[in-house]
């Protein structure tokens, strides 16, 4: 059996005295998608930048490929973030106005080193965005010629230029239309398969977490209350706070569903 690509052990967090991480550990497999889920200030973005190290934790530990990323010095960090790239919940902030779509996926080429010939830069690009459904005629205009599931294509396609192995989605499709989000996980489906990316998804929209993920975490209140498959999960939840969450949401899948609602209290 092969090791976890993620391990995340008793993460802790405080910010002006509030805890909102309290001893958060889960591991992640190559190849998995991990839904971590919950309502709002449950802690699922703070557990995603802390495992980024966009935010320090006070204390906990972070392994991606068994190397220590809380320990690591500016060099190694940067080498470790080539290989866990963000994709962040607003396409219309995350993607510099200034820059246009040629010099947005380029410049993780550059800055890592990956590619100095700026002719291979360009054409690396464009399969980029070919990688992402969109064409090499893009390349030129800016991030306001786009609309929002456009740009977080982009987004996504930027996040994959230094060829990451963990992929951290935070709440990726929240602000984009309904059709659009779709289109959106469709793609990450795709892009998992071809590319044997781990992703960790965050999502507080049960339904959506159903359909991309294998295994499913459950935040309340800055601790993890379950995990589990999907299956599990979603078909037989153990947690009080799990069940409230899905009585409301119908899933997507008529036999879950079913399994879900013989496994509730009768009355």
């Amino acid at each position: 059996m092969s090791e976890p690509l993620l391990r995340v052990r008793n993460l802790v967090k405080s910010f002006e005295g509030r805890r909102v991480l309290d001893d958060v550990s889960f591991d992640m497999m190559p190849g998995e998608v991990l839904g971590l889920v919950g309502e709002s200030g449950s802690g699922k973005s703070t557990t995603a930048r802390c495992v980024a190290r966009l935010t320090e934790p006070d204390s906990g530990r972070v392994e991606l490929g068994g190397r220590d990323v809380l320990a690591a010095g500016r060099g190694e960090l940067r080498s470790l973030r080539r290989e866990m790239q963000m994709v962040f919940q607003d396409p219309y902030s995350s993607l510099n106005p200034r820059m246009t779509v040629a010099q947005l996926l380029e410049e993780p080429l550059a800055v890592h080193g990956l590619e100095p010939d700026r002719r291979r830069r360009r054409e690396r690009a464009a399969a980029l965005l070919e990688t992402v459904s969109m064409s090499a005629e893009h390349l030129d205009r800016y991030p306001r010629s786009f609309s929002g599931g456009q740009r977080q294509r982009i987004a996504i396609a930027r996040a994959l230029a230094v060829e990451p192995r963990l992929l951290i989605c935070d709440e990726p499709i929240s602000s984009l239309d309904v059709s659009v989000q779709a289109q959106v996980l469709n793609l990450l489906r795709d892009l998992r398969l071809r590319l044997n990316l781990s992703i960790l998804f965050i999502a507080h929209d049960l339904a959506v977490v159903y359909y991309l993920c294998d295994r499913i975490a459950v935040m309340e209140q800055g601790r993890l209350a379950e995990i589990g498959t999907r299956e599990q999960v979603y078909g037989a939840p153990e947690h009080p706070y799990t069940r409230s969450l899905l009585a409301a949401v119908p899933i997507p899948d008529p036999a879950a569903e079913r399994a879900r609602r013989a496994a509730e209290p009768q009355y």
